[in-house]
């Protein structure tokens, strides 16, 4: 019996496999050991345990933002109004935490439910009326940001919250294994997000919607259910970064969240995800996440805000090249 000859190697698939890698994430963990190489080289005590402590504190509540956001982005929406529906989570659950007819474990976990609450319910009307009235996300969201933002300020009368529960501010400050708790929060958001998307029936929708929501909808899938669903898991992701904020700062105040929006949107594009969807992962983002603190470091917050604009634009032009390099390399 002959056997068939072997298949012969595509070039131009390989090459451009690996042009993907090289500007997804391969070039995004590649761009954060320079940034790492860069800054300890500048600065003999940035590689210290209690520096990168420090680091890992900082981008904790991005890194649970733009978990929530990867997925929103995989399907070709966006999310606007994050930072402002955070703020309205933190407000309502500071509100629980705050009271004195209950005890300390129960005004806690009374106050991580509601804020995850509120969190998934502004993320559930900014779906539906995405999809009932197709109506773009970038719209829904951008009223929905004023909606939140209104509502907070209204909810507390422009005031701030503080004075919650000792031994939840503790939890805020504590570390394990020289590792803030919070971070492996933070961390545990992106193990479970990354295996919803490599694991699950759901996560393959999610890239197929993204890349061709039509092909998805004639081969019998609710997309609408699927693309809801997405805004929902946003908004769990903003619930449980409230209850952090609230935990490491002591406070929950109206006004917070500005701007966190488009920080979160950056490292999710950093970390190889395209805005028009379809192209992303979990494992990307975290790397963006990093890659984007680094970016930020000792920056003022003027700075932060055109720096973050400018990672954007940035990220923008380079998916749009790699598009082009993947249709040209096969």
């Amino acid at each position: 019996m002959i056997s068939a000859p072997p298949r012969p190697i595509d070039d131009r698939s390989t090459v451009g496999s690996l042009t993907r890698r090289a500007m997804g994430e391969a070039g995004t963990g590649i761009a954060l050991l320079a940034l790492v190489a860069v800054f300890t080289l500048a600065a003999p005590k940035f590689a210290t345990t209690g520096n990168f402590t420090n680091i890992a504190t900082e981008i904790t509540l991005n890194t649970m933002l733009a978990v929530g956001l990867t997925f929103v982005i995989l399907v070709g929406g966006i999310d606007l109004s994050v930072g402002s529906v955070m703020a309205l989570s933190a407000v309502v659950a500071g509100d629980v935490l705050t009271r004195k007819d209950l005890s300390v474990a129960t005004a806690v976990t009374l106050a991580v439910l509601v804020s995850v609450a509120v969190g998934m319910a502004c993320g559930l009307v900014n779906g539906f009326v995405s999809e009932r009235w197709r109506v773009p996300s970038f719209i829904v969201t951008l009223g929905m940001l004023n909606i939140a933002r209104g509502a907070a300020l209204d909810y507390t009368d422009a005031k701030t919250q503080y004075d919650f529960p000792q031994g939840f501010c503790r939890f805020g400050t504590s570390t394990l294994l020289g590792v803030p708790a919070l971070f492996w929060i933070a961390l545990a958001m992106v193990a479970v997000g990354h295996l919803v998307l490599t694991r699950t029936v759901f996560g393959r929708l999610v890239f197929a919607i993204g890349s061709n929501e039509e092909a998805v909808r004639l081969s019998g899938h609710r997309t609408s259910v699927v693309k809801v669903a997405v805004f929902v898991i946003a908004g769990c992701c903003v619930g449980i970064a409230a209850i952090t904020y609230m935990a490491r700062l002591n406070i929950a105040s109206p006004i917070l969240g500005g701007g966190y929006e488009l920080s979160a949107i950056a490292a999710v594009v950093i970390g190889g995800a395209s805005l028009s969807g379809g192209k992303g992962s979990m494992i990307g983002t975290l790397l963006g996440v990093l890659t984007n603190g680094l970016l930020l470091m000792g920056v003022s917050d003027f700075q932060r805000q055109m720096i973050t604009g400018g990672v954007i634009m940035v990220a923008v032009v380079v998916d749009h090249y790699r598009d082009r390099l993947s249709a040209r390399l096969g």
